[in-house]
């Protein structure tokens, strides 16, 4: 019996050292792996964090791209540390030989040589500049008197500024890059939008392409649901066509500063050539930057003998082709 539990003792000894071992090889191994090993980058590299990317996505991409040498070891480290959620997006830029400890530290600590911003349909250049400004990407005014001042040439025509042709998307912006550069980024992703043979598209329709974009713009502020989008550029060309005022409250709150969620009697009164209650024809630049859907609407209206329209609710907009037909849809879903 005393021989029985001799062994019993013996033997739980050396799982106990056995296990010992292991763990101390475990640590050992971990210690290296993390902060030892300086074998990667063999050079300086580039990596992207997209949008979306899980923790797991980033390190079997780091992996992948010749950064990371141990990334069961870089997982375990962000897992202790808890920071498997806190790593950044955006472009990072590594020296060669990083730790792992160091690239850990380096994608949570958000240390990007570019960073991810997403600029919303209907943005205006102002909006665009304080989007920047709030990711750290430079003077909102700054911004926006660059947008102000410079022009393009679309069509044989030269624009009054940047405003419209700033294409709202998801973009890589460098960091400590200038408005110029910036702005670029935008207007040559605007080129890649416009749709095939735009100038002749515009032709037909009897405006520039610049013009075109102005009426994107409208539709871009006005429009809620994509269904709608090329009837009511219809309807601006219809009125168009008639001399009629386009009275779109949209290019009146582009006077102001702010957002306006009602637009009053006093601002209708307003003299600007935004003010299209006050003058026929296009405002002199476009609205708004719009977005793909718009655009296209704006190249290739739907036909209709409609000059009217009021939200509905919904999303959804009531068109009329008499004013008496209107003031009806007005009563109805206004008042």
């Amino acid at each position: 019996m005393n021989r029985l539990r001799l062994a019993l003792v013996n033997s739980a000894i050396a799982i106990v050292v056995a296990t010992g071992v292991i763990v101390g090889a475990a640590a050992l191994w971990f210690r290296a792996a993390v902060y030892e090993d300086r074998s990667l980058p063999a050079a300086p590299a580039t990596f992207v964090v997209p949008d979306g990317a899980t923790f797991g996505d980033v390190a079997g991409a780091l992996e992948g791209a010749g950064i990371l040498a141990h990334p069961v070891a870089f997982r375990i480290l962000a897992r202790l540390r808890g920071d498997e959620t806190s790593i950044q997006t955006g472009q990072f830029r590594f020296p060669a030989h990083q730790t792992s400890d160091e690239i850990l530290e380096r994608l949570v600590s958000g240390a990007t040589t570019a960073t991810w911003v997403t600029f919303p349909e209907g943005f205006t250049a102002r909006e665009i500049g304080r989007r920047l400004a709030a990711r750290r990407l430079g003077d909102a005014a700054t911004f926006d008197r660059y947008a102000a001042r410079t022009s393009l040439v679309i069509d044989g025509t030269r624009t009054r500024s940047l405003e419209g042709f700033l294409f709202p998307s998801t973009y890589l912006i460098p960091a400590g890059a200038a408005p110029a550069r910036i702005a670029g980024i935008l207007t040559d992703q605007f080129f890649r939008e416009l749709p095939e043979n735009a100038q002749a598209k515009a032709r037909a329709l009897g405006l520039t392409v610049p013009q075109v974009i102005a009426v994107a713009s409208l539709i871009e502020r006005e429009a809620q649901a994509d269904d709608e989008r090329a009837l009511m550029a219809g309807v601006y060309y219809n009125r168009l066509r008639a001399g009629m005022p386009l009275q779109v409250d949209a290019s009146i709150e582009y006077i102001f500063p702010e957002h306006h969620d009602v637009i009053t009697g006093r601002d209708l009164a307003i003299d600007s050539p935004y003010n299209t209650y006050l003058h026929a024809g296009l405002p002199p630049t476009p609205i708004a930057n719009p977005g793909k859907a718009s655009i296209d609407a704006a190249f290739a209206p739907t036909p209709s003998h409609y000059l009217y329209y009021v939200y509905k609710g919904n999303g959804h907009h009531a068109f009329a082709r008499t004013l008496a037909e209107h003031n009806a849809n007005v009563a109805r879903y206004l008042h």
